[in-house]
């Protein structure tokens, strides 16, 4: 994993799992130096805990690039939550990431992207500043 990010430049990868929601999740920081990090919330069926890591790794490189182009004073990043087999509350998951979002005290700031909606968002919002 760390070769990884070596070979990415990945400045930091978060991981948590809340075995009581169901909740596994991957914030991959590629850049803070502008700002806080600034990427999507995929909410996605992946075949392994490697291929989740690999795509949020990937993807927030890309964000890195689209602030730069942008002008925007943020950093790029980018999270994955692993959509379970069976879900018994997806509000639960949601809650439960965004009080992983709060855990990174600012560095990270999620959005909309595949696989999420702006409910999901309104309920990573109850558990975030």
């Amino acid at each position: 994993m760390f070769a990884l990010m070596q070979r990415s430049r990945t400045e930091a990868l978060h991981l948590v799992s809340d075995p009581q929601t169901g909740l596994k999740a991957v914030i991959a920081i590629h850049n803070s130096r502008m700002g806080p990090a600034l990427g999507g919330c995929r909410y996605l069926t992946y075949p392994d805990e490697e291929s989740a890591i690999e795509d949020a790794i990937q993807l927030a490189r890309s964000m890195s690039y689209k602030a730069i182009l942008a002008g925007l004073p943020l950093g790029g990043g980018k999270a994955v939550i692993m959509r379970p087999s069976q879900i018994y509350s997806r509000a639960a998951i949601f809650e439960s990431f965004g009080r992983f979002i709060e855990t990174l005290d600012g560095r990270y700031i999620t959005a909309v992207d595949s696989g999420t909606c702006s409910e999901d968002m309104d309920c990573v919002a109850m558990h975030t500043r």
